[in-house]
């Protein structure tokens, strides 16, 4: 579990509706409006999308709670690991090695094995990142849609809730729900886009960052390995994709 998005989710959350708990929270339900937002919402995503992307939404979505599996520096590590490896076993001795590894490292050592030329793993490589970047970007796409529409619908119901009130300005009692209906619709699109739909695809597309960065790395790194570069020299090369302060020094 991430703790961030956790902590996050709760505090936000926990501050809007302990708030309004401590206002009189029964002035803050309706059913009315919170079935013009939601159903509104996830209405207008199916329009969207398609069936199958929209029900991978909870999939997608699950990926900013789980801690993520990446480590750039252990990715670095383990190039200039596989380095040693095969200068001292020959690239044969990776076959062992890989078995644990990360599939898409363990597929572009498992080429450079089988004795591809450095161009064709590249090739093959920068494809799988490509459509995993696709991927990664339909995912938080559907959630920024959802953060376009809930305000939207909010507004729609807004306009609802003014129209009754409107036609029906000669009788006091129907003023007060379909003003409830009017203001309530607007809170709810506000309060779905701005702490569900917007942080969950920001969140989700700074894991991609992160795991794009990591894989750039390793392709790298089994790009050296293929070509027959050192040890130490893959050490540098992998050190010049990370921060100064991670910077690998394992051979003094």
């Amino acid at each position: 579990m991430d703790l961030a998005t956790l902590i996050g989710g709760v505090t936000a959350f926990g501050l809007v509706f302990g708030s309004i708990a401590m206002g009189g929270g029964m002035a803050f339900l309706d059913m009315a409006s919170a079935m013009i937002v939601l159903g509104g919402t996830f209405g207008a995503m199916l329009l969207a999308t398609s069936l199958d992307k929209f029900k991978g939404i909870m999939a997608v979505t699950s990926k900013a709670f789980k801690q993520p599996s990446y480590d750039l520096n252990r990715s670095a590590a383990s190039m200039v690991e596989y380095a040693q490896i095969a200068r001292r076993e020959g690239i044969l001795g990776l076959e062992k090695a890989i078995n644990n590894a990360d599939p898409f490292l363990a597929n572009g050592l498992q080429m450079s094995i089988d004795g591809y030329p450095p161009e064709a793993i590249e090739e093959i490589l920068e494809t799988d990142l490509d459509y995993l970047k696709k991927r990664h970007k339909e995912g938080s796409d559907l959630l920024l849609i959802g953060g376009t529409f809930a305000p939207a619908l909010g507004l729609i119901g807004t306009l609802i809730g003014l129209v009754q009130m409107l036609q029906n300005m000669s009788d006091p009692s129907t003023i007060g729900p379909a003003m409830a209906i009017a203001l309530l619709t607007t809170f709810y699109g506000a309060l779905l886009a701005n702490l569900l739909f917007t942080p969950l695809a920001t969140k989700l597309k700074m894991r991609s960052d992160e795991e794009l960065k990591s894989r750039e790395l390793m392709i790298y790194g089994v790009l050296c390995i293929a070509n027959g570069d050192s040890p130490r020299l893959v050490e540098k090369k992998v050190n010049a994709i990370l921060d100064p302060d991670d910077r690998l020094n394992m051979f003094e």
